[in-house]
């Protein structure tokens, strides 16, 4: 891990992680921002959360900024670290045309 990056007190991190269930369960995140707030939780930079996950480091930063394609096993291989699954949802209405 980085040791530039600050220690974080055990309760703001259970209450990230909270706030991260609570964002996935309700549809509030897109797919790259799900992806950054899981690294920034996990207190990685790109490039270490990126060979953590064995995943490439360009693959992740375009999954992150919101331009990617990525592959299904690409994402199980970044959200498994959260207990989480690529799965089909129904839209919200919000997203219906």
């Amino acid at each position: 891990m980085d040791k530039r990056r600050k220690k974080i007190d055990p309760e703001k991190e259970r209450a990230l992680r909270d706030n991260f269930d609570r964002d996935i369960a309700e549809n509030r995140l897109s797919l790259g921002e799900a992806v950054k707030t899981m690294r920034r939780i996990s207190k990685l930079t790109q490039a270490e959360f990126a060979a953590h996950r064995g995943v490439d480091l360009t693959t992740l930063k375009t999954i992150e900024s919101g331009t990617a394609n990525p592959r299904v096993s690409t994402l199980n291989k970044i959200a498994d670290v959260f207990g989480l699954e690529v799965r089909f949802v129904r839209r919200t209405r919000s997203h219906d045309a």
